[in-house]
């Protein structure tokens, strides 16, 4: 009877937040239906589609004609033919990715920037059917083979980071954000002078947040199978294994921002500073591999960071959550240290 009398705050605190979240038609857009518009969006933006023709500029005059010859028929390319103003022009503004110059006599220019990754190869490209017009012969004989395989896809590598980014967003501005505004209105002050604990207001958040996570989980793959086709290679059960245990350290993080923000602009700018560079370079929706060799031990400790690697390699590689110690490891450090730091400064005025 004592167990069930000592329980009894935390029981009902929790079910008063899950109340209170399906009555905010806002939090309930920003934690189902954003992600799903995030999915669409770059889902069609990345769909299974032969790839964008390459623009290349031809400057009119001299040898142009040699070289539109040359590369007529060549796939991926769409070639224009401009004055040198012109083509500058659109060189600069990002039209084209090349413009090739081919006087009379002497060498062809290609004028490109090297910065665009797609660049180097267009011109690499445009040169080989140039130098085989010119009679170049390849010693070997080759062809080509596109292969494009349902879980290889960028929407089947997308998903995993958009459940990571909707749980983080859930966890962070569903617990911090409502604490700072009962903070703000006076109404923890209240709370300080009931025999509720600490630990018991602040574990509401995350059980009320727990409840959510398979219904969170099922609605994005559940959407993402019927509209992409996307499959979990992986265990059902250590996808959602993954999920709670994502929820529970992100929810950490909320409430250590919570612990002091007196008003609702401390605390938007501690959850920003929390959550924009997890978002930059965790890899949600490119690859984190793409930041400098010397970045990549502090990333691999982001906690979001570890929760996409460990989802991925599940999801997508149908890797065992055994295979996933260390990322599994930071997400428990992240949980248990910010879960005690929070408790330790929480403070109700």
């Amino acid at each position: 009877m004592k167990m069930t009398e000592r329980w009894r705050p935390l029981w009902a605190l929790s079910v008063a937040r899950i109340t209170q979240f399906w009555r905010e038609p806002g939090a309930v857009f920003w934690t189902f239906g954003f992600p799903l518009l995030i999915t669409v969006a770059l889902g069609i933006a990345f769909r299974d589609q032969s790839p964008p023709a390459s623009r290349v500029a031809l400057v009119s005059g001299g040898g142009s004609a040699a070289v539109a010859d040359a590369v007529k028929g060549v796939a991926g390319l769409a070639v224009e033919t401009d004055d040198a103003a012109t083509a500058a022009r659109r060189l600069r503004s990002g039209e084209v990715l090349l413009v090739i110059e081919a006087p009379a006599a002497g060498p062809v220019l290609y004028r490109f920037d090297p910065t665009r990754p797609d660049a180097p190869a267009v011109r690499r490209l445009i040169d080989d059917a140039v130098q085989r017009r010119a009679g170049r012969r390849d010693p070997v004989a080759t062809r080509d083979e596109t292969a494009v395989a349902r879980g290889a896809r960028y929407v089947d590598w997308l998903i995993p980071g958009l459940l990571g980014m909707q749980l983080l967003n859930g966890a962070m501005w569903g617990a911090a954000f409502s604490i700072v505004t009962s903070r703000q209105r006076k109404l923890l002050k209240r709370l300080a002078a009931t025999p509720m604990q600490r630990g018991h207001f602040l574990l509401a958040f995350r059980v009320a947040g727990l409840v959510f996570v398979p219904l969170q989980a099922a609605v994005l793959f559940g959407f993402a199978r019927l509209a992409f086709g996307v499959n979990i290679a992986g265990s059902l059960i250590a996808t959602l294994l993954l999920a709670l245990l994502g929820s529970w350290s992100f929810a950490g993080l909320g409430l250590l921002c919570a612990s002091r923000a007196q008003n609702s602009e401390t605390a938007n700018g501690l959850i920003n500073l929390v959550t924009l560079p997890m978002l930059v370079f965790s890899g949600v929706f490119f690859s984190s591999s793409r930041f400098p060799e010397a970045l990549q031990p502090v990333i691999r400790l982001l906690p979001l960071s570890a929760f996409n690697e460990a989802l991925r390699h599940v999801v997508n590689d149908g890797a065992s959550i055994f295979s996933q110690g260390f990322p599994i490891g930071v997400l428990v450090a992240w949980a248990l240290g910010s879960s005690i730091l929070a408790l330790r400064l929480f403070r109700w005025t």
